[in-house]
């Protein structure tokens, strides 16, 4: 059910999965005040823009980095060749004059959420963790020597994208989700989605990420059973924990269970692994 004037609000859940892959429009997405304002100051001196200073501004914000994967794929649809896999990859392969003309003034997520400050709080909640994963997971990659360390930060950047739509067409189920877990901390984020949406936010993301064919690699990355399979989705996995578990400050119980499993995918000890962590999250 949706809301009438206005933003068009999901108002109660659909009835399953694929009605709820329905509801969103990867074109419609609106993106971050700063992004849609940097592209506007750069449509107009295209001859002075590349695909690496678009993505300096751009790769924070992970709405946009979603819109213009999903839109490539349209236009890529039915090639063989191989598929970006980071934004820079993208811009080069758009190339920049076809992205403005594709890219018009783009609607902004304040926009979208005037009326609703509850949920712009949450969506802004949501975007601030997911930078800090990708902090985290970037970090992580370089002291590995990760050569994907750029794939790396954009899978933890858009961990949580389906969250972030949650916020923005249904947010009165988002509310009820968060004020839920606010009321019980010992409810699991799965059992209180399953009750109000009727699906996890997790089966939603995978199913868009298919859906909008998002390159197979941010797929995997996204994948929490893929944990144990690589020291790639053990970077992104153990990022997300640990901005989850230090949004709030570094006081979290479960940090001491994060540091000792961060500590042996980097080979350190566990105190210069929080001494590192918390200089990461400095910067």
């Amino acid at each position: 059910m949706r809301a009438g004037p206005g933003p068009d609000f999901i108002l109660g859940p659909p009835r399953d999965l694929g009605s709820w892959v329905a509801c969103f429009d990867p074109a419609a997405l609106p993106i971050l005040g700063s992004s849609a304002q940097m592209i506007e100051d750069c449509r107009g001196n295209q001859d002075a823009v590349d695909a690496h200073l678009l993505a300096q501004t751009l790769a924070s914000d992970a709405l946009f980095t979603v819109k213009l994967f999903a839109h490539l794929a349209r236009l890529r649809r039915g090639r063989s060749r191989s598929e970006p896999e980071t934004l820079v990859q993208a811009l080069v392969l758009f190339g920049i004059t076809p992205f403005f003309r594709d890219f018009g003034p783009q609607p902004t997520v304040d926009d979208h959420l005037a009326f609703v400050p509850g949920a712009l709080a949450g969506f802004a909640a949501v975007q601030e963790r997911s930078r800090r994963a990708a902090r985290f997971a970037l970090a992580f990659a370089v002291q590995r020597m990760d050569r994907d360390n750029a794939v790396l930060h954009e899978a933890a950047l858009l961990h949580d994208f389906a969250e972030l739509l949650l916020w923005l067409h249904a947010p009165t189920l988002a509310l009820e989700i968060a004020r839920r877990q606010e009321e019980d901390r010992t409810l699991r984020s799965a059992a209180v989605q399953t009750e109000v949406l009727r699906i996890t936010l997790p089966e939603l993301q995978n199913a868009l990420m298919r859906a909008w064919q998002l390159p197979q690699v941010l797929v995997d990355l996204a994948d929490a059973r893929r944990e144990g399979h690589s020291a790639q989705a053990r970077t992104v996995l153990l990022a997300i924990r640990l901005a989850r578990h230090t949004a709030k400050g570094w006081d979290n119980a479960a940090l001491d269970d994060d540091v000792r499993d961060i500590a042996g995918l980097l080979h350190m000890g566990t105190g210069p692994t929080l001494a590192l962590l918390r200089d990461i999250d400095s910067d």
